[in-house]
């Protein structure tokens, strides 16, 4: 293995148990001292479902789970709702399938916003990283040792 990538693979299983032992957060409820850059994840009890990176974790929180956020926002919250609603066959063409046309449906868009306040309750964690190559690794390690359900890494 090239000793450049071994040395960024060093500190996932680390960063993970640190992710992993983190006392959980809910409601919004974020300390004023969180870092800016890392990995997060949202479990419900026991169940890990989603994990992320961002550069600004408070913010992002936001986006998925805040009334305002949209559904170019809440790519969880449209996950969930794809799932709820049974409209699980995505679509980049502007279909009925398409993100913006499934938000002209009333169904889709109440399971949208419920799914909001879903994400809203769920335990939140999350560790720094600053480092942007780690941190990419980082969020493809934790969803795979926690196999997420609402994770994937296709291309489109």
């Amino acid at each position: 293995m090239d000793e450049r990538f071994a040395q960024l693979t060093e500190s996932l299983h680390p960063a993970y148990e640190r992710l992993h032992r983190m006392a959980p957060l809910t409601n919004g409820e974020l300390p004023r001292s969180m870092p800016k850059s890392g990995v997060y994840l949202f479990s419900e009890g026991d169940k890990p479902m989603y994990v992320g990176r961002s550069n600004n974790l408070r913010a992002r929180y936001g986006r998925h789970c805040l009334p305002g956020a949209t559904h170019r926002m809440a790519a969880f919250a449209f996950k969930l709702a794809r799932e709820i609603t049974g409209r699980v066959v995505a679509s980049y063409k502007s279909d009925e399938n398409s993100r913006a046309n499934l938000m002209l449906d009333d169904a889709f868009r109440g399971a949208f916003n419920d799914a909001k306040i879903r994400i809203r309750k769920m335990d939140y964690r999350y560790v720094e990283e600053v480092d942007q190559n780690r941190q990419a690794l980082l969020e493809i390690y934790v969803t795979v040792v926690l196999g997420t359900p609402y994770n994937d890494f296709n291309t489109h």
